[in-house]
């Protein structure tokens, strides 16, 4: 069934306008309390936020849909997605919200829902969740519309889940870390988390103001991070995204670490404890080729997906893997979340540098990546990858890769992008091969 407003990761567009109008989001509120509103027990609906301005005005149209249909709602104000996922399954809730556009700028915003379990929705659900949107729906009662109410302490209680995950027997003491919370929904639980922990932290990224989450700082502007780490003499950095549900790292040499090289030190760790499962990682089609290699001379395997941190999920809940994720740095650590958890990966990797005692640049950089080059061409419409002439050039392209590289091309689940991706050994070869075929996408939309 074709989506109209899901995508690949929940509901998202530009603010008032398409899906993302006060009115559309009260009647996402009302479909999706209706489809699980299940049983006769007392329903309730979890709703978390990042720090966008336009989450005030879609968290009361979502309190109004669900309250209309007999929904009780629980507010969390900011906070993460994870903490979202992790809330919604610790208080019995039937569903859970948050409403963020992740690392898109402040202008953007999106609906991630998760069912009761803390797992995303299935695609089954969020067909059902459209089918109501284009019906009228049952209101409530008078007698049975829901009731809302707001909870003080659901950041300490994220805080306490988080470092629950960090090893019993370690403290941060002597280790000094910057956290950028990229102005977003980790402002004030990430850099207190560490701080518990013994950590020495330089907060950046932790004056939300509306308009400036992810601008110019968080996972996806790792120089500002580099920047700070160098200029206090930090012996490491971590950045996390507008939701937080995302991780990059800076080593003290201000060098940046992807989520490829975070996931072979978190599976290698949990390997020498005998702790991982599955025999190795689940990555995507995106993961560069020296992951693979790396895995692969310590005997562990590589499944790759599908782009997206739901189609990762998969893979490891139906495969039995506990380690997953993208390059990107959403990392799921499914011994610990339903979901991509930027604190308690960091927290991950924060352990492996206290253990190993040497520094992160050592202890981080597992394997030397091939060259890999990502380019977006962004299009007006049709469908330019189906062009003759694009199939023709990217069909000899591959053909010279054969061997010695990969090719990987996809249109973007949240704008009109065309992603065009290639690695090998040559990186002028890479870059020849992506700039080709970058004209011939170009042209085919024009």
């Amino acid at each position: 069934m074709a989506r109209k407003y899901f995508g690949t990761d929940g509901i998202r567009g530009l603010t008032n306008a398409g899906a993302m109008t006060a009115a559309m989001a009260m009647k996402v509120g009302m479909a999706a309390g209706c489809h699980f509103l299940r049983g006769d027990h007392r329903h309730r609906v979890v709703i978390g936020k990042d720090t966008r301005l336009s989450g005030y005005m879609l968290e009361s149209a979502l309190v109004a849909g669900f309250t209309s249909v007999g929904m009780d709602v629980v507010l969390l104000g900011p906070m993460p997605t994870p903490a979202v996922a992790m809330l919604t399954q610790s208080m019995r809730a039937d569903l859970g919200v948050m409403i963020s556009a992740s690392h898109n700028p402040f202008f953007d915003n999106g609906l991630k829902l998760f069912g009761p379990d803390g797992f995303k929705l299935s695609d089954a659900d969020e067909e059902a969740i459209e089918a109501l949107l284009e019906r009228d729906m049952p209101l409530a009662d008078a007698s049975h519309i829901g009731r809302a109410r707001r909870i003080d302490d659901a950041q300490g209680r994220y805080i306490h889940f988080a470092k629950a995950t960090f090893p019993e027997n370690l403290r941060l003491d002597g280790l000094k870390v910057v956290v950028d919370c990229a102005n977003g929904a980790a402002y004030r639980t990430a850099p207190t988390a560490l701080w518990e922990l013994g950590a020495e932290v330089v907060a950046i990224g932790v004056t939300p103001n509306g308009t400036n989450i992810n601008d110019r700082v968080g996972s996806t502007y790792p120089q500002t991070l580099a920047e700070t780490v160098a200029a206090s003499g930090a012996d490491i950095g971590i950045a996390l995204d507008g939701d937080a549900d995302r991780l990059i790292v800076v080593d003290e040499r201000g060098r940046v670490i992807d989520g490829d090289q975070l996931m072979a030190t978190i599976a290698t760790g949990y390997a020498q404890a005998g702790k991982l499962r599955g025999g190795g990682l689940v990555a995507t089609v995106m993961s560069n080729l020296g992951l693979e290699r790396h895995l692969k001379a310590q005997g562990l395997g590589l499944v790759r997906t599908k782009v997206g941190d739901r189609h990762v999920l998969e893979a490891m809940r139906s495969r039995g893997y506990n380690v997953g994720g993208e390059q990107s740095g959403h990392i799921i650590l499914s011994d610990y979340a339903t979901t991509g958890d930027g604190l308690v990966a960091a927290l991950q990797v924060l352990a492996a540098v206290k253990r190993a005692g040497a520094p992160a640049s050592e202890v981080l950089h597992r394997f030397d990546p091939l060259p890999q080059l990502l380019k977006n061409v962004r299009f007006s419409g049709g469908k330019p990858l189906e062009d003759d002439a694009v199939k023709a050039v990217v069909a000899e392209v591959e053909a010279g890769l054969a061997g010695r590289g990969r090719l990987v091309l996809r249109p973007s689940g949240t704008e009109p992008v065309i992603r065009v991706m290639a690695e090998g050994e040559d990186e002028a070869e890479v870059t020849a091969a992506v700039d080709r075929i970058c004209d011939a996408v170009r042209a085919a939309a024009a």
